[in-house]
């Protein structure tokens, strides 16, 4: 049974050569995220991780974690809040918002937060269509 307010946590975190592997599956190798030099003389003082990378989490949670049903990813809006580093423990959370029992989908809150200060370092919503129709 799936309710609105229902909550799902998933700690996590990247190390440089997940950040390396992402650039060059994605093609995107910018300097920031790949050349500690850069890095080290960026604003932010080190390498930085892909957004899409740092998003990506919520691609796990869904695929294989939370209600694994073979449910349809059907949209996700994604805003950036905060850069993300590598070695550096996050936790994500889902929430449900919103439920579509005629269409049995569902729309989830997500943000991440970075573990130590419990800052918000990205927000967004998705939304699922359910494989099977959950008991509303």
């Amino acid at each position: 049974m799936i309710k609105v307010g229902d909550q799902f946590k998933h700690e996590f975190s990247y190390t440089q050569e997940d950040v390396n592997l992402f650039a060059r599956v994605s093609g995107d190798d910018n300097p920031l995220h790949v050349d500690a030099e850069v890095g080290k003389n960026s604003v932010f003082g080190r390498n930085i991780i892909h957004g899409f990378l740092g998003g990506s989490v919520f691609t796990k949670i869904f695929g294989a974690l939370w209600k694994v049903d073979g449910h349809i990813y059907m949209k996700q809006t994604m805003q950036w809040l905060k850069p993300m580093f590598v070695n550096t423990h996050y936790e994500a959370m889902i929430t449900v918002k919103e439920i579509f029992p005629e269409k049995n989908r569902v729309l989830y809150e997500c943000s991440i937060f970075e573990k130590a200060s419990v800052e918000k370092t990205f927000t967004g919503e998705a939304l699922l269509q359910n494989k099977k129709q959950y008991v509303w």
